[in-house]
Formats: C-alpha cells, sequence, structure tokens
C-alpha cells in the first residue's frame, strides 16, 4: 500500500488516543475554570472500540500510539486497554503521558502490559506553587509516580514543564537537575494559546531563545543534537555534562510542516490539527456498522484532504490572544485542550 500523505507531503504516522475528558488537576493554562461540560458517559469510546479504530490507523501508517486524556489513568482499568493495543499490529511505540499522579500505584501494571514509554508533565518543584497553578496538594504523589516509572524498566520516562513567565521560568535549572536525579529527560514546552488557555498571553511565553540563553548562562555552551526524526515536536538539546533535553517551541517556532500527528478524541472525535476548529466524528458510523474498510476510507480522505498548519498561522496574527473564549469552550467541550489530548 502506498505512503498516505496529506496535501503538505505529511505522513500519518502518530496517534494520540484521548481516554477520558475527565482530569483530577485544573491547570492554569489548561482547566482555570470552575466548572466543565463533559462528555457525556455513554459517549466514550470502549476499549474494543478504540483498539479497533487503532488497527486501522496502524493499517494506515500509524507506527506511534500515545494514551492521553483528560489524565488517563482515570480511566478504569487502563492496562487492559494497554495489553489490546500492544497486539495491534505490533506499533512501534506505544506510550503515555499523565499527570503522573496514579502513576506509582498503576505503574507495574501498565509496565507489564506493553506500555513502552511515560511522559509526565510536572510545571513546578514548589509544593506551594502546585497548589495555587493546579488546585491540589498532592505534590508529593506526582514525584513518587515519576520515581516509580524511573524504576519500572521503561524504554524511557520524559518530564513536560511548560513554562510560563511570573510562575515556574525561575526552576528551569532545578527542573533540570531534578531529571538529572531521578533519570528523566525534561522538556521544556512554549505556553501555547489552545483550548482552555483563555487567558493566554504573548507576554507570558518564554521563548525557546529565551530558556537557551538562561540556561547556557548557567552551565556554559549548550548543544543542538540532531534531530533523530524530523516530526518529533521537540528540539533536543546537550549540556557540557552531556544531559539531554529537549524544547517545543510550538509557539515561536512551529513545526507544522513536519507534523505527523491525528487526535482521537474520547468519544471518537477525530482532529487532525491541535488548533483545529471541527473534527470528523469516528464513533457515529463505528457504532452503526460500518466496515474496517469503510472507517479507513473515511480517515484516509480526511487525511489525503489535510492541509492544517494552526500554529503556523497563529504565528501571523498580529494582535493575538487566546484561541476560544470561554463561551465558545462552554458551547463546545470538544475545543477542550483536556478533550482532544494535548
Amino acid at each position: 500500500m502506498s505512503e498516505l500523505l496529506d496535501t503538505l507531503r505529511r505522513p500519518l504516522g502518530s496517534l494520540r488516543i484521548s481516554v477520558t475528558d475527565r482530569c483530577n488537576l485544573r491547570c492554569a493554562y489548561c482547566m482555570p475554570e470552575e466548572e466543565y461540560v463533559w462528555l457525556p458517559k455513554q459517549s466514550l469510546l470502549t476499549f474494543e472500540e478504540i483498539t479497533r479504530l487503532a488497527r486501522i490507523f496502524v493499517g494506515l501508517g500509524a507506527t506511534k500510539l500515545r494514551l492521553t486524556g483528560g489524565e488517563p489513568l482515570l480511566r478504569h482499568d487502563l492496562p487492559t486497554l494497554v495489553s489490546q493495543l500492544a497486539t495491534v499490529a505490533k506499533p512501534t511505540d506505544l506510550a503515555m503521558t499523565t499527570n503522573g499522579m496514579l502513576l506509582a500505584a498503576q505503574v507495574s501494571g501498565l509496565r507489564a502490559a506493553g506500555l513502552k514509554r511515560v511522559t509526565v508533565s510536572l510545571d513546578t518543584l514548589s509544593p506551594v506553587k502546585m497548589e495555587k497553578h493546579a488546585r491540589t496538594t498532592r505534590h508529593a504523589d506526582i514525584l513518587s509516580g515519576i520515581a516509580a516509572a524511573a524504576g519500572a524498566g521503561f524504554a524511557s520516562v520524559k518530564i513536560n514543564a511548560v513554562v510560563i513567565r511570573g510562575f515556574n521560568d525561575d526552576e528551569l535549572v532545578d527542573l533540570l537537575e531534578y531529571g538529572k536525579r531521578v533519570g528523566a529527560e525534561v522538556r521544556f514546552i512554549e505556553y501555547m494559546d489552545v483550548g482552555g488557555a483563555t487567558r493566554w498571553s504573548m507576554d507570558d511565553v518564554v521563548s525557546q531563545a529565551e530558556i537557551l540563553d538562561r540556561l547556557t548562562r548557567h552551565y556554559g555552551v549548550v548543544r543542538a543534537s540532531e534531530r533523530l526524526s524530523v516530526s518529533t515536536p521537540a528540539q533536543d538539546f546537550v549540556l557540557p555534562d552531556g544531559t539531554r533535553f529537549g524544547i517545543i517551541a510550538s509557539t515561536t517556532q512551529p513545526f507544522c510542516r513536519d507534523c505527523d500527528r491525528a487526535r482521537l478524541t474520547a468519544d471518537g472525535t477525530l482532529f487532525l490539527c491541535l488548533y483545529g476548529r471541527d473534527g470528523i466524528d469516528l464513533r457515529e458510523p463505528l457504532r452503526n456498522g460500518a466496515t474496517d474498510s469503510e472507517l479507513s476510507t473515511l480517515i484516509s480522505r480526511a487525511w489525503a484532504a489535510r492541509d492544517d498548519r494552526g500554529a503556523e498561522r497563529r504565528l501571523e496574527v498580529a494582535e493575538r490572544g487566546a484561541l476560544v473564549t470561554l463561551e465558545g469552550l462552554r458551547a463546545d467541550p470538544h475545543k477542550e485542550m483536556h478533550t482532544r489530548g494535548g
């Protein structure tokens, strides 16, 4: 079968699968409001439905599957889904992004089920900042989850930190040193104006250039590392002592032209871009008896017509503010970052 390419010649290589829109944190850049409109539970895809769609995506060329949320570990019996996905045409990569709060108790089951890599979101090492930023006092549980993952034998454990001016931009060195101690690679992410970031401002963005300048002043020369894959969102760097870290500069240096990601929401809506306004409903045909061939054709046609480059287009906006208003998010929860899987 010929390679499936979109209008910019980008292959379908990665599928991010949201298993729930719910989360046990309320991070300021993602879920800052007091109340949310949740997807009806009966609308969520079953494990069997997720696995069936994943198999079709793998058949179309996807080699990377990543479980996301919301917080994926809130989905009951997640290792069962992992074990099912691990047998889907043997994808070369089966990973999960989590906030880590529930990870310590589940890590052994996930590893045994076939999960290969784990990324944990950790924006601050300060419990006080964490409580203010994410409305939780369970900072220690997140650190315990990272420690448990680091000792579980995964191919890699990474830490994602969204850098926001005035909140955690004074912790860049501390986060890197913490990553060294626990054996996890840190990736700094520029603050993005997507989904629930209704209070986003360009003034709050700490750019890749500024991050590198600060780290260079502390460590000395920071060397850029050759990218192993053009579709990988992070640019890798190496400190003088050999420590590797990454920066995802989606806001100031978009990687749209190399993006190979599709996103499947927990209720079966396919999005072709994190900034995309509209998705394609796969649940309805799935539950109405569509064959694998018919679903494959639906996905193939959507990808072949894809011309999305949302982050690039946002960069062209002169007076840039939040992407979606609060009213817009409440009217359509599919626009929420926690619904489409980040």
